[in-house]
């Protein structure tokens, strides 16, 4: 990695303003001054500023209780987002693994960890996802196995890949998906006739939403949480 993307990624300072540093022989990179922003670094090195170990910061994991009226997004002219819940320092980096519609309330996870986000949300890695569900309409016992064999949605070429139903009382139910399309619990209900009017996600993977967190807070993931999380 070059110093200066270095630096800007783990300082305050921009490309541009570390450019002034280095010329003002601010920076050092195991303790020799150096007078090039460009250089690379193998990443054993040690790198001052005026003095000071500038440390990596390591991958954040982050659950929170996403609201009503949230868009999972880090920016959005319309709608507050996500990431003006959190106080957390350069949250603008960090990446949404697992959307939800503006309507829709529950678990998501926020990180960046690139790599770890991929096998949270790739459709190949079939990371399971539940869903409590309040319909407009009595849910009917045939459902049941009619999402275990699989829902022809409409403009899809094929049929979703088979889900668990489970009826908890004439208007609720608990539903489990391993893929993302877009809108799909809606959409499969709607493919029977009925309506999606309450949708809530419950977990992602082995990640369940943490009961204590009410809607808008959040809570870093913990190392079990992390390293089970796609199994």
């Amino acid at each position: 990695m070059r110093l200066d993307k270095f630096l800007s990624q783990y300082t305050d300072y921009s490309r541009s303003q570390i450019q002034q540093l280095v010329k003002a022989a601010r920076v050092t990179v195991n303790n020799e001054v150096v007078r090039k922003a460009d250089i690379k670094l193998r990443g054993d090195e040690q790198v001052k500023l005026d003095g000071q170990l500038i440390v990596a910061f390591a991958y954040r994991y982050i659950m929170l209780h996403k609201p009503l009226g949230y868009v999972c997004a880090n920016n959005d002219s319309e709608h507050p987002v996500v990431v003006d819940l959190l106080d957390v320092p350069r949250k603008q980096d960090l990446q949404i693994a697992g959307r939800l519609d503006i309507d829709t309330t529950g678990l998501i996870l926020l990180t960046d960890d690139g790599q770890w986000n991929h096998r949270i949300t790739a459709p190949k890695q079939e990371c399971s996802k539940t869903y409590q569900v309040i319909t407009a309409e009595p849910i009917q016992q045939d459902v049941i196995s009619l999402f275990a064999q699989g829902v022809q949605l409409h403009g899809e070429k094929h049929l979703t890949r088979p889900a668990h139903l489970e009826i908890l009382s004439s208007h609720s139910a608990r539903l489990q998906i391993h893929e993302g399309k877009y809108h799909q619990v809606k959409r499969m209900f709607a493919a029977t006739g009925n309506r999606v009017i309450q949708l809530h996600r419950e977990s992602i993977g082995n990640i369940k939403l943490d009961s204590q967190l009410a809607p808008g807070e959040y809570r870093p993931l913990n190392e079990i949480e992390i390293q089970e999380s796609t199994q």
